[in-house]
């Protein structure tokens, strides 16, 4: 069996790719917690819904984005692999 280095950078490509995507269970948790919390000020202070729904919103924005970078590099790992 002969195995170049094209079939090398294919498979540790596709294992980085898999690896970058693990990095989507720290958003999940992150954005969970905060809607979790959120909805709790909203029972204690109904009053202030508008202004804790935006904190909450741009936090979870600001979580999310840690997921957006893995789900981009996984793709350029995947297909526009610059090892190639």
């Amino acid at each position: 069996m002969n195995i170049d280095a094209t079939t090398i950078i294919m498979a540790a490509s596709a294992l980085g790719a898999g690896f970058a995507m693990i990095a989507g269970i720290g958003p999940g948790i992150g954005q969970g917690y905060a809607a979790g919390k959120g909805t709790e000020a909203v029972g204690r202070q109904p009053e202030a819904q508008g202004d804790i729904l935006r904190t909450m919103l741009l936090g979870q924005a600001v979580a999310e984005t840690t997921g957006i970078y893995a789900l981009v590099v996984a793709l350029i790992l995947l297909f526009a692999n610059p090892f190639m």
